[in-house]
């Protein structure tokens, strides 16, 4: 009999039911616990835009700061030691600033993502690794999100006398394989560096949540994911 028991349990978390065993086992229904992973993940997304979509968000966060990419970044050192530092490091705060002027728009689509999400959404997220919550986000939002940040940061970047020489100097190194062919844009970088950084805090979010549940104030936090510590 109790090898049955096992042998079912087993199944049931092979076969993708880690949610539904969780809830049975801790007393709480399926429906609960996908509402407490949507709690977690609407609070996740808000703090993180609150905390990156500001002055300093990116700039002054070494997790998500932006630098310049590859090999650029490395002649940017040596700029530096030629004494043209400030031209450089005007470049890399306009780049950051453009993230920190953008992420503000992914709000609204974030949230609404979070809403819509499925019960098996829920299960893989509950079932999946550290980065589950980053997978989930960059799966259902990255593309729509790069079509709102992209004219956003466009227009911050364009500020910048040094973007231009930025994508010819990037083109030329992505010509000879020095750079990433979607770094060759100053544009399409900075979009690109912002949403890896919006997701990056996203999932910091989660893990606070996951550590201290109690802390939260939430009942439904508690709950559920008090009871997978």
């Amino acid at each position: 009999m109790q090898r049955r028991q096992f042998m079912s349990a087993t199944a049931a978390v092979s076969a993708g039911g880690l949610l539904p065993l969780i809830a049975q086992a801790q007393k709480f229904s399926e429906s609960d616990a996908a509402l407490g992973v949507r709690e977690a993940l609407e609070r996740g997304a808000t703090a993180a835009v609150a905390t990156l979509g500001r002055s300093g968000g990116f700039l002054d966060n070494p997790k998500v700061r932006i630098p310049l990419p590859g090999i650029l970044n490395d002649a940017g050192r040596l700029l530096k030691a030629t004494g043209q530092g400030a031209r450089v490091d005007e470049l890399v705060t306009a780049m950051n600033r453009a993230a920190e002027l953008a992420v503000p728009e992914a709000k609204s689509l974030l949230v609404s993502t979070v809403k819509s999400m499925s019960v098996e959404d829920a299960r893989r997220i509950v079932s999946g690794g550290d980065n589950s919550v980053t997978q989930f986000f960059a799966t259902k939002t990255r593309r729509p999100l790069g079509v709102k940040f992209l004219p956003i940061v466009t227009r911050a970047t364009d500020r910048v006398r040094l973007a231009d020489k930025y994508n010819a100097v990037a083109g030329k190194a992505a010509g000879m394989g020095l750079v990433k062919p979607q770094d060759a844009s100053i544009q399409q970088y900075v979009t690109g560096k912002a949403l890896d950084g919006l997701y990056l805090m996203i999932g910091e979010e989660e893990k606070k949540i996951r550590r201290d549940p109690v802390g939260t104030g939430s009942a439904i936090l508690k709950k559920v994911f008090g009871s997978l510590r």
